[in-house]
């Protein structure tokens, strides 16, 4: 009894450990958060507006703009792109479409969402959404898997005619994402995040004589992760536990009571 309370007390360590990470995945937007919010988006990729997950980014452009951010999305993670496009009092019927792309700027397929909708003539906005694969800690080369870094949100019209371009429109985007854990772990790593180098930074910020090339100013809240760990170990810990319980439990109700057994007088 005593190896199978010191066994059970293992099995909920693990799952102790693996409680306030489980708490933590969940994303959620202060009005803080808010408030801080970019009210403006880039026209490329390389002046791409930088937004951080769970925030509401808005901005303004005419139909016919190309409309770029760009977002942090980990190992584990499966994003959430949304969109909705305020469109004038007065307008012909439009096609609005979101592409994401990521790091390596290779355009990323929607697992499921409306990323193309028509809004209909003066119809006052149209939504959009895409949910991406998981996030992948490491794939082939010669695979499109999403992997950790940089992310790029592109929201335009497609199929505009001459009179429709120019209009006014406000566009507001967010992005959140579901921590999938373990079940998309995998057994490898990337050196580095897939974060291509955007900004500059001066002498004084760096320490050093000239200015040098950084990276992406956003990252995750907690950082990047390391790729190596992940609620797959807690249960695999937890199923050796329970391997071990039955293990235990098996022997004890086969083993019998232990005692010889009554032999006749005689025999």
């Amino acid at each position: 009894m005593r190896i199978a309370r010191m066994l059970g007390t293992a099995l909920l360590l693990p799952l102790l450990a693996a409680a306030p990470a489980a708490a933590d995945s969940t994303p959620s937007a202060s009005p803080s958060e808010d408030s801080g919010a970019p009210t403006e988006a880039g026209t490329s990729f390389r002046t791409a507006t930088e937004i951080e997950q769970g925030q509401t980014a808005t901005a303004s452009g005419s139909t016919g703009d190309y409309l770029y951010w760009s977002f942090p999305a980990d190992a584990g993670q499966r994003p959430t792109v949304r969109a909705t496009v305020k469109l004038p009092d007065t307008h012909a019927a439009e096609t609005w479409q979101i592409d994401v792309y990521d790091g390596l700027r290779r355009r990323q397929a929607c697992q499921y969402g409306m990323q193309t909708r028509t809004a209909a003539a003066d119809a006052p906005a149209v939504e959009l959404a895409c949910v991406l694969r998981t996030v992948r800690a490491w794939s082939e080369p010669w695979a499109d898997d999403p992997l950790p870094g940089t992310y790029y949100l592109r929201l335009t019209a497609t199929g505009l005619g001459t009179a429709d371009r120019g209009l006014p429109v406000n566009a507001e985007v967010r992005v959140e994402s579901k921590d999938i854990g373990g079940a998309a772990a995998v057994d490898g790593s990337l050196g580095e995040p897939v974060v291509p180098g955007i900004a500059m930074k001066s002498a004084g910020e760096s320490g050093e004589d000239e200015e040098s090339a950084v990276l992406s100013a956003i990252d995750p809240d907690d950082g990047w992760s390391s790729g190596w760990w992940s609620d797959r170990w807690v249960w695999t810990a937890v199923g050796g536990a329970l391997a071990a319980l039955a293990g235990i439990g098996g022997y004890r109700l086969t083993r019998g009571s232990g005692r010889p057994r009554h032999v006749p007088p005689g025999v």
